[in-house]
């Protein structure tokens, strides 16, 4: 019997090859993926599991379904599946890219992937602490309940830090330029200024997410809308308010892109600012209305939009967009930079 224990491995295999080469008249499978995203997908294989995913005329990957991570060094024009050597349980909220390259979180696990290097390394991670957020010195984890650990840049070692803060529900961690620390619960927005010895709050009004900061101006996503300061945090004016939440923001060149849900339209927007945040113009004309659009960010002179239908890429800051990479089953890609590397993580609803 052992002669036929491929059999199916191999009845798949000739039927993949069969039907790359067949001519495809029937109308549902015409391809009409625009030109820019033939043949983007590496035919290195990550999955975990057997699975096919078809990206222009008639080429077949073997692919991963579910815990994909994709990688672009080229604005876009190719992708490449990274995800080989990660495991099958990625937290959905346990990654971040900086400029030491993508962080993936897998149970008491953290996998560092560096943008030069193919491969991935790993290292314990203190379990229970399902986010991870970037400080000037190293990596924090925090979870739900309010506790935080700290690992410096060049160690190991997993150390509690910010024990004096009593808040509940954290959503969020961000340090600022000047090295103010905040903490985004689902009751508004928290402030230290000694290393997290004492902490006030400086917003109230419901739930505070993610923070960026550029040139001395702080925005903030939150429960109205999206929120800026110029004051170090002390105080925040709404400046985006349309009925729905603040879903993602970025710094660009220049200035701010955002992300909120509109009630009246009940889609999601996308716009940026030019102006420190006080003003900010619609770039989605050129994108399919949807209310899952999951992530606006800059690559050189390229916005890319992690978007349901997949990844749109725009040369004109936001006039037109072309879409680069189609989405895979139900999932949006999320979309990270670490220098002139995207990342993308397939993920369900996008955020």
């Amino acid at each position: 019997m052992m002669k036929y224990r491929n059999v199916y491995a191999a009845t798949i295999l000739m039927f993949v090859v069969y039907t790359s080469g067949k001519e495809q008249n029937n109308s549902d499978l015409v391809d009409n993926t625009p030109p820019e995203s033939k043949d983007v997908i590496s035919k290195e294989s990550s999955a975990s599991f057997l699975s096919v995913l078809e990206h222009g005329k008639g080429n077949l990957w073997f692919g991963g379904v579910e815990n994909v991570v994709f990688k672009s060094t080229d604005d876009g024009q190719t992708w490449q599946d990274i995800s080989e050597g990660l495991p099958d349980n990625l937290q959905k909220d346990g990654f971040l890219a900086n400029d030491n390259g993508l962080y993936l979180r897998a149970g008491n696990e953290l996998y560092h992937s560096i943008p030069t290097v193919p491969f991935w390394e790993k290292e314990i991670f203190p379990d229970e602490r399902s986010r991870i957020a970037p400080v000037k010195r190293g990596i924090v984890a925090y979870n739900y309940d309010g506790q935080f650990l700290q690992r410096i840049n060049g160690t190991s070692v997993w150390s509690p830090v910010y024990t004096n803060f009593q808040g509940k529900e954290v959503r969020t961690l961000f340090e600022s330029d000047g090295g103010a620390v905040f903490v985004g619960s689902n009751n508004g927005l928290f402030k230290s200024t000694n290393s997290g010895k004492t902490w006030k709050q400086v917003h109230k009004g419901g739930w505070v997410m993610k923070l960026v900061e550029s040139n001395g101006v702080l925005m903030a996503t939150s429960q109205k809308g999206i929120l800026r300061s110029t004051d170090d945090g002390e105080n925040w004016d709404l400046v985006i308010s349309e009925g729905g939440v603040g879903i993602a923001l970025e710094v660009i060149h220049g200035g701010f892109a955002a992300i909120t849900f509109n009630t009246a339209s009940w889609t999601r927007r996308v716009r940026t600012s030019y102006d420190g945040g006080k003003n900010w113009q619609p770039i989605d004309a050129g994108l399919p209305a949807d209310t899952a659009i999951a992530s606006i960010i800059q690559v050189g002179n390229y916005f890319f939009c992690g978007h349901p239908t997949g990844i749109f890429r725009s040369s004109d800051r936001g006039k037109t967009w072309k879409l680069l990479l189609p989405s895979i089953g139900n999932k949006v890609f999320n979309l990270s930079v670490s220098g002139n590397v995207v990342y993308a993580i397939p993920r369900d609803g996008g955020c």
